[in-house]
């Protein structure tokens, strides 16, 4: 079993090894996708600088809270985009047929599928993560954390897009409401809990899980309690068996378009 996963996890390590020397032949484009995506993330704290100027907080939230919370958002957007970056194509690969490269492997279908190309700006979202983890305070301790939490954070938002692509398999294209939802936990983990009451922030933690990917993480890096912790990783690991069970399961019911596509 341990060799197994062993195995596995070398052969996804290769993938995404090739799949960066892929994009990284047109060396300009690669580093100037980087940079720009950290310029763009850098430009939406300034909004965040004019409102802590009119007041001390928002949402119970510090404005170096704002900054961890912005830094783990970019950073868990990144760990699911370039890692996983196949698992938002799902709904399409399932569609038009294209599962049938990776079932003729002696590999795990869906992790082949998912992480057989990268999106190269990710890494500029991951990098200004770091440089805000170092504004918040870099210590041992919040590195670590951070880099766990934003590490969960990415495989629940590509277990949720393969939950929801997966279901391609019984009721045809689904890839608007994955599109959708990936969209409003981006969008929804740049602001501060506390500006969100009743039934949403109960839709926080369930359907869209931003207590794991978000705001648990701002607390535990905040003050940490192993309570927190354990709640992330439980979540986590939920979430990552629901999308292998979802996508086994509707796997059985696939048909093959016999597309005869060599994948290098």
């Amino acid at each position: 079993m341990l060799t197994e996963v062993k195995n596995q996890l070398k052969v996804t390590g290769q993938s995404i090894r090739y799949a960066l020397q892929r994009e990284m032949l047109n060396k300009v484009t690669f580093v100037s996708n980087i940079l720009f995506m950290i310029l763009n993330n850098a430009c939406f704290i300034i909004q965040w600088i004019i409102l802590y100027s009119l007041k001390e907080d928002v949402g119970g939230y510090t404005f170096k809270q704002v900054i961890l919370l912005w830094g783990l958002a970019s950073f868990t957007y990144g760990i699911s985009r370039f890692f996983f970056r196949d698992s938002f194509e799902l709904s399409e690969t399932i569609n038009c047929g294209k599962l049938d490269n990776y079932l003729v492997q002696p590999k795990n279908v869906l992790i082949q599928c998912i992480t057989s190309s990268v999106e190269v700006s990710a890494l500029g979202d991951i990098i200004y993560g770091l440089i805000m983890i170092t504004i918040f305070g870099l210590t041992i301790k919040n590195l670590l954390l951070f880099i766990l939490c934003g590490i969960c954070g990415g495989l629940v938002v590509a277990s949720i897009s393969v939950i929801i692509s997966s279901l391609s398999f019984w009721f045809g294209r689904t890839e608007v409401i994955a599109n959708t939802i990936n969209s409003l936990m981006t969008n929804f983990a740049t602001y501060p809990e506390g500006i969100f009451k009743g039934a949403i922030k109960i839709l926080f933690y369930t359907i869209l899980p931003l207590g794991i990917t978000a705001y648990v993480p701002i607390q535990l890096i905040s003050d940490f309690k192993l309570i927190y912790l354990i709640y992330i990783i439980i979540g986590t690991l939920l979430f990552i068996t629901i999308a292998f069970l979802v996508f086994n399961r509707g796997l059985k019911k696939y048909s093959s378009s016999n597309l005869m596509n060599v994948r290098i």
